[in-house]
Order: C-alpha cells, then sequence, then structure tokens
C-alpha cells in the first residue's frame, strides 16, 4: 500500500469514527427533530443538496476550471456529510439535536441523490464522471450508512459504554484526519500554492463563501438553526471527496485542491463562527 492510499484510508477512517461518534450521541428525539420541522428540512436539504450544486455548476460552466478543480468541486457539492463540527456548531450557538438529526437525514438521503447528482453530472458535462452509482452507494453505505447504524445501536444497547466511547473515538477521528492533511500539506505544498491560479481559488473562495450565506438565509429566522445549516452547507468531508475524485480519475492529482478547500473553508468560517458567538450571547444577555 502507498502513501497515497493510506492517507485515503486515513481519511476514510476518520469520516467513518466521526459518524460513529454521532450515532453515538443521538437521542430518539434528535433522530426526529428535524423530522418535526418540515420546512426546516425542506431548506436544509434545498441549501446543501440542490442550490449549492447549481452553484458548482455554474462555475464549471462559466469558469474555465482546471479538471482537477472541477472535479473535486462536483465531489464536495454532492458529499453529504460535513467533517467535525459539532464544536463549530456549538461556538456559533447552534442546536446539537439539528445537526445530529441534519447528518441522520442526509446519510439516508444521500443513498439516492448522489448516484442522482452523478447522473445530472454526466448529462450536463463533456467529461462526465466515471464512478457509477453502485461505487457510490458503497461508499456511503461503508462510510456513512454502517458506522451510523452501528453507533446507534450501541447506543441502544449499551449507552453508558456508549457515551465512554464518544471521547477517544472523536480523538481518534480528530487525530487521523490531521493527520491525513497535514501528510497532504506536506507532500503537496508546491502543488497547493500552483493550483491557485486558472480560478481555482476564486471558485473554492465562492464555494465556501456561499454555502455560508446559503445556509444561513435557509436556516432562519431561528439563529441556532442558521449556524449549524451554515456551517454544514459550506463544509464537506474531504474523505468521500477524494474518494469519489480519485475513482473517476486515478491519474490525476487531487490532494493540492482539496487542501486549498479545507485551508480557504477554514479561514473563512473563522470570522462566521465568532459573528454568531457575539449574537448568541447579545442574545442571551451575557456578559
Amino acid at each position: 500500500m502507498d502513501a497515497k492510499a493510506l492517507i485515503l484510508l486515513a481519511l476514510q477512517c476518520a469520516i467513518a469514527a466521526t459518524v460513529f461518534t454521532y450515532g453515538l450521541q443521538a437521542t430518539r428525539d434528535d433522530l426526529f427533530y428535524i423530522a418535526q420541522r418540515p420546512g426546516l428540512l425542506l431548506r436544509s436539504l434545498i441549501a446543501m443538496l440542490v442550490l449549492l450544486p447549481i452553484l458548482v455548476v455554474a462555475c464549471v460552466y462559466y469558469l474555465d476550471l482546471p479538471q482537477p478543480t472541477a472535479v473535486v468541486l462536483t465531489a464536495l457539492a454532492i458529499s453529504p456529510v460535513p467533517p467535525l463540527l459539532p464544536k463549530k456548531h456549538k461556538k456559533a450557538g447552534g442546536v446539537a439535536p439539528y445537526g445530529l438529526g441534519l447528518l441522520v437525514v442526509l446519510a439516508l438521503v444521500s443513498v439516492v441523490t448522489m448516484p442522482l447528482s452523478v447522473a445530472l453530472f454526466n448529462w450536463l458535462f463533456a467529461q462526465p464522471l466515471a464512478v457509477g452509482p453502485a461505487s457510490i452507494l458503497k461508499i456511503v453505505l461503508t462510510m456513512i450508512i454502517a458506522p451510523l447504524a452501528v453507533g446507534l445501536l450501541a447506543a441502544s444497547l449499551m449507552p453508558r459504554a456508549a457515551q465512554r466511547l464518544i471521547a477517544p473515538v472523536r480523538l481518534i477521528a480528530t487525530v487521523l484526519l490531521a493527520a491525513g492533511v497535514l501528510l497532504l500539506l506536506v507532500g503537496t505544498w508546491r502543488a497547493i500554492l500552483s493550483s491557485t491560479g486558472h480560478g481555482t481559488l476564486i471558485a473554492i473562495v465562492a464555494f465556501a463563501l456561499a454555502g455560508l450565506v446559503i445556509g444561513h438565509c435557509l436556516g432562519g429566522p431561528e439563529p441556532e438553526h442558521a449556524s449549524v445549516l451554515a456551517l454544514s452547507t459550506a463544509s464537506r468531508h474531504p474523505a468521500i471527496a477524494l474518494a469519489i475524485s480519485a475513482a473517476n480519475f486515478p491519474g490525476e492529482q487531487f490532494a493540492p485542491t482539496l487542501v486549498l478547500y479545507l485551508i480557504v473553508c477554514t479561514i473563512i468560517a473563522i470570522p462566521y463562527v465568532k459573528w454568531q458567538r457575539h449574537r448568541s450571547v447579545l442574545a442571551s444577555g451575557t456578559p
């Protein structure tokens, strides 16, 4: 197994562990939180699965983007799972049950929406995605559905043990994600610098900003919903995007563009989180 495969495995394990911790924390009320709010559910799905992919279509059509950039943005747009966001949600004044419920819903609907999205992009673009629905289904099942189900089952059968597992498993997921990204950064920093041109940086900034704006607007009027949806819409987990991109074009180098996306998204999210936290403090009256 070469270094690239090991890094991809680390990222895949990170997302599986993340989803597993979501399952360990989820309660019955969490699972039905968003289902009991059909308006919020509909707006959430539109933000993440309709409006942002439409923006990506526009970027790919109207910007002369390099192929790695176009493929990565496409893969990010159809990736249903946000990365390790619970702490950011909390700092921004978000509601934990909404974040958990949103993940559950996205995990379930992604089995249908991801193959449909691929079929749509195949129809739209001259260079279609080569990965078939079966391959995407495998990614979704192994990285989302299975760990989520195992987490829910563990929380149901062994609630105390499940609570003790959350912190160490989350730490493992964080370490794996950080290690994977760091290795990508060390091995591709020159390529990252060179990948900022040809409209790539503009497209990635537009992706992150639009995700925040779309999610914030559609998540309202409650600020605790707006912050969760904004961060979830702008932030997609790199493991699924990398898996889809690598499956499509094994010979291409997608790591520099993905690392650039992670850096840009993190930087852009910082002032938004601070702004939302400030609003939350003012609303609560806490000094």
